[in-house]
């Protein structure tokens, strides 16, 4: 499933230029057989921030088929490529065919339709399915192709219908392209394509729960080919408008896009005018700017922003907060206070109206976290020097404090991470709601207690890991037995609207539960929470989504086409395949690492994920010089450099960790690992999930411990690792000085050494400890790209979701007494910038996703684990295809030694 949501979802860009019809480059070299260069257009689009690449081969000289097969299979070969799926775009159903027998992973049929009718369309839509394949639907039917706003919508509500309730698709695999047409072209019956188009996506969006909207926008400005700045100027007010009717995917040149507020005023009017034909002379009306703008005078820059200081303080406030600068902030607010009636106005005034700037220019995709988080230093600068006026008000008056809400929050029992967690607290307080931050590990008990306490008006759940999930349901329930009637809100990088829908709301029904995909759209969740005209209208939304969700994820869990545990097993990777030889490690056992500083580390960070932490998404270093993205991130690397200076100069944390290696032998799909090299004393077992997806020709259904021989003698490693244990102390430091972004930017940071210590570490074990690659010699891109031998996947993710294989991991390693790295009940480790997995060495082993699992695997796992299949359910909820049956089962599972217990 490729994710969807309810609401304006993040956009995702679709490259265009791996297009023979779209780039006469690209063209000019797949016409040539010059596949290395055509490579390269491919992973510049990539390393340009696009999500997916549509690669399309449709062009009168070419053996269409021939090329698709070609790209697509180099591609497979390149990681730095291959990591973002491909969009297979073809008029031509062979070319399709072709390239769906090429690509690994899931990619996007572009597209099928219904012009050729239903039968075509279920034909082609079953073989999409099939390969594991998402799908592109024109709209598109046997009349031709919808112009209107009712007939796009009625076709994609037919073929959804077909899709979903017939052919068995998940919504998620389901992307609408409601046709792009190009307007102004002087043709009346033009002017309304676009308000066509937008009022479509809005009503599919809205009515055809779960599937995504798309579409080529170069199109919109076919009139006025030849004219870049007008281009640019269509595309970024077009894009303006459809997302915010729920257009979610498109194919986009990032490069013909301006940022829609520094578009020029009168350009910008002009083209929105044409954009939703409001006048019948908005064609004529922009044709009479056109020309002026064809050169684009790209000299005109901001030349007031070093006279800031001279405007009016209330100005001066605003800039202050929206450019984040803290400078001046102290004086200017006393400055405020003295001209203003009382102390509070000023929060009230200047203050909160620079926020709201903030928050409608953040929840617009304009403004980026890291900036919005540097807003919240700046009003917690200028709040911090007013508080003690106000209080002396408040005493001599005996008046009550105010705010526009309160809300606890906190981060579940077991789990340890909250830096999202953070950061919507902060953009919540920038709104003028009270936060109450419990912190991390919070029992349900102190959650409910301190909201009765607090007189809280919403409680707020995030949890990263997965078992967090059946905390987040505990929380709910007990709100309902004790009777609560306030919102919950969850959020977090496991949780989604689907188990929201199927596991929390039914749990709690007194009042709304809502899903929060992101920071950017806690504020308006919040808003509408704790407005009487707007809380029930958005209850009834909610609830009948969630109906809609659940509905609909029956439907298709009955309808998956999954084979038998013991088909999957009859199609496992064979490790002794092709001589496989295993290597003996040149130091088994344990060897604890304690040689290693921050400095050591710092070659080895991988900075994209240190810009997706704070929701600017691109690949480093491209998002540097992104046209939209590239201002933000460069502030924010600035930033991070710096404090990164100072963490290594200071060793403000000492990194250390534990390597294990033991001989190891397969037994079906378990891996047992011994005490010595004669194989005899059983010193634990990991036990491996095996995918159950049906697949084409011989793809094999793997299991992590499939990469283990269960012939010859063969060994498994495994690991963890902290980035040190000072962690809370400096954070600690931060929250005294009320300094929000210096605390996530820590959190943040922290996490990246962990990472890059981690990656550090398998580079030495393949090289000296392990030694099965002692030549080895690439560089940090090609670490990040995982160009080794082996791999090292960690018990709670996709190759092996169960995160209590963690338990055996740590005992075999001793982590807590050579690492002090402990284990939640939950099994999150803490500190929380740790890391552990496991060591495979087979030089076919490959990272993959297990996928959701039938009963007949939940059956086999329960009793290879020695639990019950309730426990078993509980623990792989997040993976099971199928409903777990709601009768009570006795459990007999063993909590892990008490020594692994924070």
């Amino acid at each position: 499933m490729i994710g969807s949501t309810s609401s304006r979802a993040i956009f995702v860009n679709v490259g265009e230029r791996t297009n023979v019809t779209g780039s006469a480059r690209f063209r000019k070299l797949i016409r040539a057989g010059d596949y290395t260069a055509a490579l390269d257009v491919a992973r510049q689009q990539v390393e340009a921030g696009a999500q997916i690449i549509d690669v399309n081969m449709d062009e009168g000289l070419l053996d269409s088929v021939q090329a698709m097969t070609i790209f697509l299979n180099l591609i497979a070969t390149e990681p730095d490529i291959a990591r973002v799926p491909v969009m297979i775009d073809s008029s031509k159903w062979e070319v399709i065919e072709a390239g769906l027998k090429c690509v690994q992973g899931k990619s996007i049929v572009n597209s099928i339709s219904l012009k050729e009718g239903e039968a075509l369309f279920r034909e082609q839509a079953q073989a999409c399915l099939s390969y594991g394949a998402a799908v592109v639907v024109m709209a598109f039917d046997e009349s031709g192709q919808a112009e209107t706003a009712d007939h796009k919508f009625s076709i994609c509500r037919r073929a959804y219908h077909i899709l979903v309730s017939e052919a068995g698709f998940d919504p998620g695999d389901i992307i609408f392209d409601p046709n792009i047409f190009a307007v102004a072209t002087g043709i009346e019956a033009h002017n309304n394509y676009a308000i066509a188009f937008i009022e479509a996506t809005g009503r599919i969006r809205n009515e055809l729960p779960g599937c995504h909207v798309s579409g080529g926008l170069s199109n919109i400005s076919f009139s006025f080919r030849g004219n870049e700045p007008v281009r640019r100027a269509m595309h970024s007010v077009f894009l303006y408008h459809a997302v915010k009717a729920g257009m979610d995917m498109g194919i986009v040149n990032a490069g013909q896009l301006d940022i829609y507020d520094e578009i020029d005023a009168e350009l910008r009017e002009r083209v929105e005018d044409v954009i939703l034909n409001r006048g019948e002379d908005a064609t004529e009306r922009l044709l009479e700017v056109a020309e002026g703008f064809k050169t684009g005078d790209e000299t005109v820059q901001h030349k007031q922003e070093a006279l800031w200081r001279s405007a009016p303080v209330v100005e001066r406030l605003r800039h202050a907060l929206v450019k984040g600068v803290d400078e001046f902030v102290v004086e200017d607010a006393e400055e405020a206070r003295l001209e203003a009636e009382r102390p509070l106005h000023v929060i009230e005034g200047p203050l909160m109206n620079g926020m709201n700037v903030v928050g409608d220019l953040f929840g617009e995709g304009r403004m980026f976290l890291p900036q919005v988080v540097k807003s919240a230093r700046v009003m917690k600068k200028a709040v911090a020097h007013l508080v003690p006026f106000m209080e002396q008000e408040r005493l001599a008056t005996g008046t009550a404090r105010q705010s526009s809400g309160r809300i606890v929050m906190a981060t579940v029992k077991g789990d340890v991470h909250d830096i999202g967690k953070n950061i919507v607290g902060v953009v919540l307080q920038c709104n003028g709601y009270d936060v109450v931050d419990l912190g991390v590990m919070t029992p349900a008990e102190r959650i409910l207690e301190t909201a009765r306490k607090q007189q809280a008006d919403i409680i707020g759940l995030s949890g990263l890991i997965t078992p967090s999930l059946d905390e987040m349901v505990h929380v709910a329930s007990e709100m309902q037995r004790e009777g609560f009637d306030i919102p919950l809100m969850v959020g977090g990088a496991t949780t989604s609207p689907a188990h929201t829908a199927v596991r929390i709301e039914p749990a709690y029904n007194r009042a709304p539960v809502i899903h929060a995909a992101d920071a950017s759209r806690a504020v308006g969740i919040v808003s509408r929470l704790l407005s009487s005209a707007e809380r029930q209208s958005l209850w009834d939304e909610t609830r009948a989504r969630y109906a809609g969700i659940r509905e609909t994820r029956a439907r298709i869990q009955s309808g998956r086409n999954r084979i038998s545990l013991e088909q999957a097993r009859r199609r496992a990777f064979k490790a002794d395949k092709a001589d496989y030889v295993p290597v003996a490690p040149r130091k088994a056992g344990l060897t604890t690492i304690e040689d290693i500083t921050l400095a050591d580390l710092e070659p080895f960070i991988d900075w994209t994920p240190f810009f997706l932490s704070w929701g600017i998404k691109g690949v480093y270093p491209a998002i540097l010089s992104d046209r939209d993205r590239g201002e933000a991130a460069r502030n924010l690397f600035e930033d991070g450099l710096s404090m990164l200076k100072q963490m290594v100069d200071g060793n403000w944390l000492s990194p250390h960790g534990v390597v294990g290696l033991w001989p190891a032998r397969r037994e079906g799909d378990d891996v047992i690992v011994f005490t010595d090299e004669a194989r005899t004393a059983e010193a634990g077992r990991f036990h491996g999930l095996r995918q159950q997806i049906a697949k084409n020709g011989d793809k094999p259904c793997y299991a992590i411990t499939d990469f283990v021989s269960g012939r010859q003698p063969d060994w498994m490693g495994g690991f963890a690792i902290t980035a040190g244990e000072a962690e809370e102390e400096i954070i600690q430091r931060f929250r005294d000085a009320n300094d929000d972004y210096s605390e996530i930017l820590f959190k943040v940071l922290s996490d990246r050494f962990a990472e890059a210590f981690a990656e550090y570490l398998h580079r030495r074990v393949r090289i000296s400890i392990w030694g099965y690659a002692p030549d080895e010699n690439l560089s940090n891109d090609a670490l990040i790209r995982e160009a080794y031998a082996g791999i090292r996947p960690a018990p709670g993710y996709p190759a092996q979701p169960d995160h209590t294989e963690k338990e055996t991991l740590f005992r075999l390693l001793e982590a807590c007494e050579r690492t002090a790295i402990s284990l939640t009940e939950s099994w999150a480790m803490t500190p929380p910038s740790s890391v552990s997995g496991l060591y495979f060495a087979h030089p076919d082993s490959v990272y993959f996703a297990v996928g959701r699992i039938a009963r007949d695997q939940v059956d086999d796992y329960a009793r290879r684990k020695g639990w019950t299949v309730e426990r078993a359910e509980k623990e792989l909820a997040p993976i099971l295809g199928y409903e777990p049956s709601a009768q009570a089962v006795p459990t007999i599972f063993e909590p892990p030694a008490p020594a692994l217990l924070r």
